[in-house]
């Protein structure tokens, strides 16, 4: 039972450092509520973001209602209004090196645990999910079925950050070496990003 709840932080930690970052890294397949749920699940840096988001957020709760929600509910609904903004044609300048440097700042924030203002951690992340949304928004653009794709995209972002959460909680008060350690392989995969996109 123990290595079954470990085996999340290993998956993580095992992350290949080689995977492209969002825009064109699916090459437009996007198609409905199933497409829009199995990105997040197999792209990489989406993986490695939510699930961090819901880690750091256990981790560093002082209680677990609400503490530890308000960073995962300011990343869903900012990655949502970046989406939109997407769809509507909005350019931002550096989303990839942004989405990059969200996995920096994520896998540092798990590696250290550092606490912040559940405010100031739901505003943080929610610029981050700004960026990611961002490029989702552009990859659907011009398609139909998008609203159902995005929705889809949506749930299973939901449920990573609740899969984050979970594993967080479990290890708050033992194997804090594990969180550590997924940490510190989010923040290398968002090194290696940057040094593709900058």
């Amino acid at each position: 039972m123990r290595l079954l709840r470990q085996a999340p932080l290993l998956l993580i930690a095992a992350l290949p450092f080689a995977a492209a970052a969002h825009t064109g890294a699916d090459a437009g397949m996007h198609h409905g509520f199933m497409s829009g749920f199995l990105h997040p699940l197999t792209g990489v840096d989406h993986l490695a973001a939510m699930v961090a988001v819901g880690l750091w957020s256990a981790l560093t709760a002082r209680r677990a209602w609400p503490d530890m929600l308000w960073a995962p509910l300011g990343f869903a609904s900012m990655l949502l209004v970046g989406a939109l903004l997407g769809l509507a044609g909005v350019q931002l300048p550096v989303v990839e090196p942004m989405i990059a440097a969200s996995l920096l700042v994520l896998g540092l924030l798990v590696l250290t645990q550092r606490r912040l203002p559940a405010l100031a951690a739901a505003a943080l992340v929610g610029l981050f999910a700004v960026f990611h949304g961002v490029a989702h928004g552009q990859e659907l653009a011009g398609e139909s079925g998008a609203a159902l794709t995005l929705a889809g995209m949506l749930a299973a972002t939901v449920l990573l950050h609740a899969a984050g959460i979970a594993i967080g909680w479990s290890l708050r008060h033992a194997k804090r070496w594990l969180p550590r350690v997924a940490g510190a392989a989010v923040a290398i995969f968002g090194v290696a990003l940057l040094g593709g996109v900058v």
